[in-house]
């Protein structure tokens, strides 16, 4: 019998994502909420990133290629690989992090992340406009025809879009509709709930 999973890192980062993943596919799990660069990380990844999972004694690194892993692994909130649909999955998934996450993570760089004499504040000004830019071209690839992003099913893009925009309100980023009423709705489900309390 395999081990449950060990997730390591804080709610506050993005192993969030895993968490609330590993919650709504109902896997148990053991979470340490260690911060980057700790010892219980680096013990895992030299890095020092979060998050880390542990599957089986093999540690997997990067929230996006975890997440896909468990999908894959368990058969829950993803299409088949090979397939359209999956493909289709994996492009919104890619368009999430290199629209969204890569420019709320630069904003946070610029904030408090970068030492204080790296940073440049007034890139965010223009980090606002691009985040806003891209929720426009991003919609037309919405589905029309149910409460998530493929349509009635529920996938890894939507767990990933939820959080970035939570990042983005907090941050005051501009959110709009519908990333707004997607991300209200997407934290209403008891597995999101569970995630934040871990």
């Amino acid at each position: 019998m395999t081990e449950p999973y060990k997730i390591i890192g804080a709610v506050k980062s993005r192993a969030m994502r895993v968490l609330w993943m590993l919650e709504e596919i109902g896997v148990p799990y053991e979470h340490i909420p260690a911060a980057p660069r700790s010892e219980e990380v680096t013990r895992f990844n030299p890095a020092g990133k979060v998050p880390v999972l542990v599957a089986d004694g093999v540690p997997i690194t990067d929230s996006v290629a975890i997440m896909t892993f468990l999908g894959d692994r368990h058969g829950a909130l993803t299409h088949a690989p090979g397939t359209l649909d999956r493909a289709r999955q994996d492009s919104l998934t890619h368009a999430i992090i290199d629209e969204f996450d890569a420019t709320l993570w630069m904003a946070a760089r610029h904030s408090f992340i970068l030492p204080e004499d790296k940073r440049i504040p007034e890139i965010k000004d223009s980090l606002r406009w691009e985040f806003e830019r891209a929720q426009d071209q991003f919609v037309p690839r919405m589905a029309e025809d149910g409460p998530y992003l493929m349509g009635e099913d529920l996938t890894i893009p939507d767990i990933l879009l939820a959080h970035c925009m939570g990042w983005a309100i907090n941050a005051k980023f501009p959110v709009t509709e519908p990333f707004r009423a997607h991300t209200m709705r997407m934290r209403e489900r008891p597995s999101f709930e569970r995630a934040s309390r871990a």
